[in-house]
């Protein structure tokens, strides 16, 4: 079987992403067999190098689609429009691939949602782009302790809870569970997040749980999938935790991320799944803080990039 083509992007010029891209090439030994495609401007890319005092010696080989864009300058540690444009035309180049079977997998280093809305970029991020083309996309996360799948993401609480019913809690457990059968890696156990503190307390704290999840959890479990709860949100990652074959189902965002990146911040994988194609990302943002100082730790773009190498492998 050949090695899976791995397409990574460079992400917001202006951010950490050219250099923990770098970084995580640099490092053959920790990556996974595969050919490597990255995309984004060879100048930033050349750039970047110099400032890394580069070695090949021991960098994986790969190979350069440079993006054309016009830019007058790219602004270092801060949002700015034609850092918006760069990133978001490197990431389709890279989707055009993958969707025309030149690429298994893309591999997004971060960008910026406010680079990306000065440019006039209509989507929050790379999720909700890829959810536009593919509307089964969803948004997960894994590491070697926690692994957790988001009901909703970026929306606001308001509209997140207004989500919660049963009928879309069971299409979202019955979607989850089929994307996540064609990774072919293990058998997986869901654990669902209550809503209310004490996932309610039998309806002295709400009623979602009873009359919505409780439902929903037993017509998917009747389907024959794996799944449990509602669990205590405060206590189902302490359950989870260290337990490779379960994943939480987080009712909302922040409540599944604060969780997982208090853990996994260092090493944490976000996961788009529901594609044709694997979609890797380190769970951390652009951190304009530390752009351009050399300080960035690769460890999660390394992690995403062997973790897309092996849902590849398993998709095949």
């Amino acid at each position: 079987m050949m090695p899976p083509r791995i397409g990574i992007t460079l992400g917001d010029p202006g951010g950490v992403g050219p250099e923990i891209v770098l970084k995580a090439i640099q490092k053959r030994s920790s990556l996974p067999e595969g050919s490597f495609i990255l995309f984004g401007s060879h100048e930033v890319f050349e750039t970047q190098k110099k400032s890394l005092s580069w070695q090949d010696k021991d960098a994986v080989e790969y190979s350069f689609v440079d993006v054309e864009t016009r830019f007058s300058e790219i602004k270092t540690g801060e949002p700015a429009q034609e850092n918006g444009k760069l990133s978001f035309s490197s990431f389709i180049k890279a989707v055009e691939m993958a969707r025309s079977l030149s690429l298994d997998a893309i591999v997004t280093a971060p960008i910026s949602k406010h680079s990306w809305n000065l440019a006039g970029i209509k989507w929050a991020g790379h999720t909700e782009y890829l959810h536009s083309l593919y509307p089964e996309a969803i948004m997960s996360f894994f590491s070697e302790n926690l692994n957790v799948a988001l009901f909703s993401h970026h929306l606001p609480l308001k509209k997140a809870l207004r989500r919660v019913n049963k009928k879309s809690l069971e299409n979202f457990f019955s979607l989850l569970h089929k994307h996540i059968r064609k990774i072919g890696e293990k058998q997986y156990r869901y654990l669902v997040a209550g809503l209310n503190p004490h996932a309610g307390e039998s309806g002295m704290l709400g009623h979602e749980e009873e009359k919505e999840i409780m439902p929903a959890v037993e017509a998917a479990r009747k389907k024959g999938i794996p799944i449990d709860g509602p669990f205590p949100a405060d206590i189902i990652f302490r359950m989870a935790r260290s337990h490779s074959d379960n994943i939480v189902i987080a009712l909302y965002h922040d409540q599944g991320l604060i969780a997982f990146k208090l853990d996994s911040f260092d090493t944490g994988v976000n996961v788009t799944l529901g594609l044709p194609f694997v979609r890797t990302s380190p769970d951390h943002g652009t951190a304009f803080d530390i752009a351009g100082k050399n300080l960035a730790d690769p460890r999660s773009m390394i992690h995403a990039i062997c973790l897309a190498g092996r849902f590849a492998a398993g998709q095949r």
